[in-house]
């Protein structure tokens, strides 16, 4: 039982450390201080430091030949294309949006599933992606920010991508950390994505002027490296090892609670008529999705 609290423990820490970023991160974006891009390296590069000095402790496993593409295509996904399109659409999207339409995740992992590896879906799934992406739609469409140089349907569909990158990458993640140790997947997933990033981030991240960050910024920038990144990669592993992958995933809901409290608290988004009602769709989507078939063949 006490293992099971300390698994708890860290999906919730791993849910907290992703809700407060959305805030974070829209802060040091929408200041001005670093662009998404640049960010994207920053978050990146040091995090692939620390997991590497990190597997010093680690066990050591060599990797075979053929798996070397394999690693790339999924540090593609899970790295490079996922985040680039999350920042970037935080520079034009809210926190509460951004975090809303992250939970879309496992309609999208059914809906690729379907696709590649042509799993059945029921007709309450089929009801779930309806409900789940007429909620983003809504989210997209009629919600409005009054932020100025805000896109809210450029910034959401941005995030969708994210979500559909993070989705693919959930399916390619499977034969190797079956393989491989987690520590050992995530230090190459990590050099890979840093090398995939660079040339997109690397004329922002030289452009920074760092002297103009303020505390407030410092401590977001690297909490964005140091918990959302380097300290949920290593806390995840730990909860698999110890929950079922379903229970897992369902932490991912409490993200938008966490994300719009915090943004809310900080000043950084507003709640929104238009926002519950896209949230409700979703979470009835993500609910219905998620629903075992048998449960409701009993019924």
């Amino acid at each position: 039982m006490k293992k099971n609290r300390s698994a708890l423990f860290a999906l919730l820490l791993v849910q907290l450390f992703y809700g407060v970023t959305y805030t974070f991160a829209n802060d040091v974006i929408d200041g001005g201080y670093m662009q998404p891009y640049g960010f994207i390296l920053f978050r990146v590069a040091l995090a692939a430091v620390l997991f590497w000095v990190f597997s010093l402790w680690t066990p050591k496993e060599k990797i075979d030949r053929e798996d070397y593409p394999k690693f790339m295509i999924t540090a593609f996904f899970g790295v490079a294309l996922n985040m680039l399109a999350f920042f970037k659409g935080l520079q034009f999207t809210t926190p509460i949006n951004g975090s809303v339409i992250m939970v879309t995740t496992p309609i999208i992992v059914l809906i690729l599933s379907a696709i590649l590896l042509r799993e059945k879906i029921t007709k309450v799934k089929v009801l779930g992606i309806l409900a789940g992406l007429s909620g983003a739609l809504i989210l997209s469409v009629y919600n409005q920010s009054t932020r100025v140089g805000d896109n809210v349907l450029l910034g959401n569909l941005l995030v969708l991508v994210n979500a559909i990158s993070y989705g693919y990458y959930l399916i390619l993640v499977k034969k190797l950390t079956n393989k491989y140790h987690p520590y050992t997947f995530i230090k190459w997933l990590f050099l890979f994505g840093t090398i995939f990033v660079l040339p997109f981030g690397y004329k922002e991240l030289v452009a920074v002027n760092w002297s103009s960050f303020t505390p407030y910024i410092w401590f977001s920038a690297l909490f964005v490296v140091v918990c959302a990144t380097f300290a949920t990669y290593l806390l995840n592993p730990i909860a698999l090892r110890k929950l079922s992958a379903t229970t897992v995933s369902t932490f991912v809901y409490v993200q938008p609670i966490i994300a719009g409290v915090f943004a809310i608290m900080m000043g950084s988004d507003r709640l929104s008529t238009i926002k519950v009602l896209a949230a409700g769709l979703i979470f009835l989507g993500v609910y219905l999705v998620s629903k075992n078939p048998h449960q409701h063949a009993s019924k």
